[in-house]
């Protein structure tokens, strides 16, 4: 683990925090860990007290500097209270998963206390099948998915009877921080100047072979500039109008459903189309949009979507939020899935080598001088939101207690619906968070999708067997099948009659 602790917000955490001014942005990540028994609540205290104190952001609050020197900060909290952070509850009544969800969307839809560190874990025991949940919500500005999962580990074991072995004496000191406010003052301008002799000395570094280049090649050189330009361009424009014209209305409204899949079959499926399992997981969305669009009687060519993609590296420190969002179209109306498959495979790949990627947090620091509702523009009118986390493919432990299933649950952040994919052992976990508002018949939005899923695992799928041809029938037999059939047919036709004479009274 890289404990290399982060005094101040990246720009892009920073960005998070400062559009939940308005709370149709909220970044609440919650991911839903289903236990095949409730685990020793003692020996679970103690788990989360130690990874708090390896990960010392858990124990701090943000606080924003005076005047706005530098972005805000992470500062120890003075009276931070772990019973506050984590609590137990009995599943009520009548003691099922559902209630677990219903509980864990409630809890997300809530926000966060500003004032204190900004997670709150829950474990719920009692479930009907002698099982247990463990409910972790989170503020996108202290872990993204992958940061999640690294997060993961400090909590989960991968042997059953595993046990820390960490020595109290080494573990970071959160109070070593200053927590006055001259010492924010302080710290504030060290940061500032620290990030610009930091980016003079990186520019110096490459100033010499820049200038170079570009007077060796000063037509290539304007070229990669206006592309680069262009890139920003296309990253930050803002979206005035949804394209669906049926998930259009924007609620605080959220609504948590789950979805699983076999993970060898749909990998199977992607490889059929030369593609990746993310390729799969978008073609199979994009189906079940399809779906859930004509079933409301409109079709659709093409909807947007945000798609997180990681610029995480191997140094960053764990957790934190290492993602820039990407917003394009993508298309919806392809019925075969395998071409489905492929055109997403391609978009994905030109949206990853945008030129402005690696300008991503000075992007969001130029974001965060915006108002606030020229930040809003940009993401509230995005139709989706589709991610997909590299889990683990070994089981997990709470101390002790196995993990069936884990769950992961993003926030919609102005758009219709967040759907994230998860891998666990052999299968993939979907959580599907619905803004109810847009997508009120969310019963009927999970069948579509479900079905889109099973068109791309369709594919993965070795052909049926051809039956054998039936025995020729006697002239007989013919008969009497064919005057039921016609009978059938009659009676079909008079009951749909009835149907549409009926609805007609009704109108």
């Amino acid at each position: 683990m890289n404990d290399r602790i982060e005094t101040h917000l990246r720009e892009t955490d920073a960005f998070a925090w400062y559009m939940e001014h308005d709370a149709l942005l909220r970044s609440t990540v919650v991911a839903v860990v289903k236990l095949e028994r409730a685990p020793d609540w003692e020996r679970l205290v103690g788990r989360v007290d130690r990874a708090t104190r390896l990960v010392p952001t858990f124990r701090d609050v943000i606080v924003e500097p005076p005047l706005r020197l530098s972005t805000p900060q992470w500062v120890p909290d003075p009276g931070f209270d772990l019973s506050f952070h984590l609590r137990r509850l009995h599943v009520p009544a009548p003691h099922t998963f559902a209630e677990v969800l219903r509980y864990a969307r409630t809890t997300a839809m809530a926000g966060f206390d500003r004032a204190r560190p900004l997670w709150e874990f829950t474990l719920m025991e009692g479930l009907d099948d002698g099982g247990a949940a463990f409910v972790m919500k989170v503020h996108h500005g202290l872990t993204d998915g992958i940061g999640g999962m690294q997060l993961a580990l400090l909590l989960f074991d991968l042997d059953p009877d595993a046990e820390p072995t960490d020595d109290l004496e080494t573990w970071p000191d959160p109070e070593s921080r200053g927590h006055e406010v001259l010492d924010r003052v302080r710290d504030a301008v060290d940061h500032d100047v620290h990030q610009v002799l930091d980016f003079a000395g990186r520019h110096v570094r490459s100033a010499v072979p820049s200038l170079m280049h570009a007077a060796l090649h000063p037509r290539e050189t304007v070229i990669g500039a206006l592309n680069v330009a262009a890139s920003i361009a296309r990253i930050v424009a803002p979206v005035t109008q949804t394209l669906s014209p049926v998930m259009t209305d924007r609620t605080l409204s959220w609504n948590f459903q789950v979805l699983e899949l076999p993970f060898m079959d749909l990998r199977r499926a992607a490889k059929k189309a030369d593609g990746t399992l993310n390729d799969a997981f978008l073609a199979g969305i994009a189906g079940g949009l399809r779906r859930y669009h004509e079933l409301h009687g409109e079709s659709v060519d093409e909807l947007r979507v945000t798609l997180p993609i990681s610029i995480r590296k191997e140094s960053d420190p764990t957790g934190g939020n290492r993602i820039t969002l990407m917003r394009f179209k993508v298309p919806i109306a392809v019925v075969d899935p395998v071409e489905r498959m492929r055109a997403m495979h391609t978009l994905v790949a030109q949206w990853r080598n945008e030129p402005a990627i690696r300008h991503t947090n000075t992007i969001a620091g130029l974001l965060n001088l915006l108002p606030r509702n020229a930040v809003g523009s940009i993401l509230k009118h995005v139709d989706f939101l589709a991610s997909n986390v590299p889990g683990v493919s070994v089981p997990l432990y709470l101390v002790g207690a196995k993990v069936d299933r884990y769950f992961p649950f993003g926030p919609t952040t102005g758009s219709a619906v967040n759907i994230t994919l998860l891998t666990y052992v052999d299968s993939c976990c979907i959580g599907v968070n619905t803004d109810t508002g847009a997508i009120p018949d969310s019963d009927e939005f999970l069948a579509c999708l479900r079905e889109g899923f099973d068109e791309v695992l369709a594919i993965a799928r070795p052909p049926t067997p051809r039956r054998q041809a039936a025995p020729r029938r006697t002239t007989t037999e013919h008969a009497t099948t064919k005057h039921a059939t016609t009978k059938h047919a009659t009676t079909k036709h008079a009951t749909t009659k009835h149907a549409t004479t009926k609805q007609k009274a009704g109108s």
